[in-house]
């Protein structure tokens, strides 16, 4: 159990983090990214959440819906979808994303890796 959660919170620290990288970078108007710069954003990323496990999840969570419409809609609709597979993991009991919720994070992430290579 242990090794799924620590895949999990790594995977949702590097999307993290691309997000934060972006709110950083002054690009809070409504015009979206495109897709090389929505990637670099998201290359670039160092947000790390902090606190326990349903603290982590409830940051990482947020971390996208921040960053999602910012974003090319090749990479952020990915992210609206692992922003709501971590509200789902964040609300449980132990904070964390079950087996099927990584594989669906999994999905997207592999979805992001098509256009960031």
């Amino acid at each position: 159990m242990v090794k799924p959660r620590a895949g999990v919170v790594r995977s949702a620290m590097v999307s993290a983090g691309l997000a934060a990288s972006l709110l950083l970078s002054g690009c809070g108007g409504t015009q979206t990214m495109d897709v090389t710069a929505s990637c670099e954003f998201l290359n670039n990323d160092t947000f790390k959440p902090d606190g326990n496990q349903q603290q982590q999840s409830k940051q990482i969570a947020e971390h996208y819906h921040q960053i999602a419409g910012k974003l090319a809609p090749e990479i952020g609709n990915p992210i609206k979808e692992m922003a709501a597979i971590m509200d789902e993991a964040a609300s449980s009991s132990l904070g964390a994303a079950t087996q099927d919720q990584q594989e669906k994070l999994k999905v997207q992430f592999n979805k992001i890796g098509e256009y960031c290579k």
